[in-house]
């Protein structure tokens, strides 16, 4: 490693390296930062509606029966901490890369994974109504109940 004036020189493909990781970690500061990034770690239902695509889910829930009852992230995240930031952190990845790169659909459909998370809450927010139910409610709750959450 060469030296000149006290300041200790690092090899080519170490400088790039840390030249890289630089303006990554810039990147997605400024980024997290412009899309107001720190308003979704917490439970205010407004912050869905920070994105225009999610404008109409939020007047939807607002005028359906659960928003008297349940936030955004009661149905859309697990109950525990780390289950609930893991599946902010995750969904956040897929919306800002879509939201960045383009190409997400007019019409928002739930991945998989998502709709899991939803039906485990109804199952849990409605246990005795489901455990009351022939079979356990064996059916998806969200199949007969998919615009309970955002009526319109």
């Amino acid at each position: 490693m060469k030296t000149r004036r006290g300041f200790s020189l690092l090899p080519a493909p170490l400088a790039l390296t840390a030249a890289a990781a630089g303006l990554s970690i810039g990147l997605g500061a400024f980024a997290f930062h412009y899309a107001r990034g720190t308003s979704y770690l917490g439970n205010d239902p407004a912050t869905c509606a920070n994105c225009h695509v999610m404008q109409g889910h939020y007047d939807a829930w607002l005028a359906g029966p659960h928003h008297q009852a349940a936030t955004c992230n009661d149905c859309h995240t697990p109950a525990g901490f780390v289950g609930k930031y893991w599946v902010k952190a995750t969904n956040g990845y897929h919306h800002s890369k879509a939201f960045t790169f383009g190409g997400y659909p007019d019409v928002l459909r739930a991945r998989p994974e998502s709709s899991a998370v939803v039906e485990a809450n109804c199952r849990h927010c409605h246990a005795d109504l489901v455990d009351s139910m022939p079979g356990g409610g064996a059916v998806s709750c969200i199949r007969c109940h998919a615009s309970v959450g955002h009526q319109r």
